[in-house]
């Protein structure tokens, strides 16, 4: 994986020169979730930039997806960054779609994937056992279409993660807000061409949600990725990747 990159509070991975893909990754994602658009868009003419995201380092009060937003300006302005596109999954798509709403002029386009903003399940319920790590493995396993991709690594981070007392309760803080801030009112109104890249078997945000998302946004083209569960990028890259490249052709990015 790429080196990660320190300045000042941001911390981020960066790979090629030319148009801004700014990748947000969700709850319980980390930065390599997204290697196989690391490894391909680089070369295609496209500047990937991936931030890591304060999920965990906010104060408790300020752990909300209004407040990643604020952060993703900051992280922008920083690195001197407009015409962006931004690419989020899960959580990390509400955070890309909450920042578009307030800031449309900085963004190009917008790819949503198993984004949160519309409906969430298992998000931040589905812990009472945290010290189980059957539960939290076969709770890893379904996130995904194929459980083997559940590595020990991923399972692993989120046993840690829900049995470390400050990341959990950030972590519910999120859940929570991200339940609390649905955009269905505020779609309608955002203009910004939009690629809504979806698992047919996702499990946490249901593909009735993409359908939802296609319905609301006046602007956006939804693609379907069979066998797939609720990481398309993780699960089917090559794929993911070909669907990207040809909206960013039918889009001219």
């Amino acid at each position: 994986m790429n080196q990660i990159v320190q300045e000042a509070e941001f911390r981020y991975i960066e790979a090629g020169q030319g148009q801004p893909i700014i990748i947000l990754h969700g709850l319980m994602g980390g930065l390599s979730n997204f290697e196989g658009v690391m490894g391909y868009f680089p070369s295609k003419g496209y500047r990937v930039i991936v931030p890591e995201l304060p999920v965990y380092s906010l104060p408790v009060i300020n752990t909300s997806v209004t407040s990643l937003s604020e952060f993703l300006n900051d992280f922008l302005v920083h690195k001197k960054l407009k015409d962006v596109i931004l690419l989020g999954n899960s959580l990390g798509g509400h955070v890309g779609l909450l920042y578009t709403k307030n800031h449309p002029e900085y963004v190009k386009g917008l790819i949503l994937t198993g984004s949160s903003g519309l409906y969430e399940n298992n998000m931040g319920d589905g812990y009472p056992k945290r010290g189980d790590y059957e539960y939290i493995k076969k709770k890893s396993q379904d996130v995904f279409y194929d459980p083997k991709i559940a590595t020990k690594k991923i399972v692993d981070e989120v046993f840690e993660s829900v049995n470390d007392r400050n990341k959990l309760v950030r972590t519910l803080a999120l859940a929570k807000s991200a339940i609390r801030h649905n955009m269905a009112k505020e779609l309608p109104k955002m203009k910004t061409p939009t690629a809504i890249i979806w698992g047919s078997e996702d499990s946490v945000t249901p593909p009735s949600v993409a359908d939802e998302f296609n319905e609301l946004l006046p602007d956006s083209n939804l693609y379907w990725i069979k066998s797939c569960g609720h990481a398309p990028m993780m699960e089917h890259p090559n794929q993911f990747n070909q669907i990207l490249e040809e909206w960013f052709d039918l889009r001219k990015f």
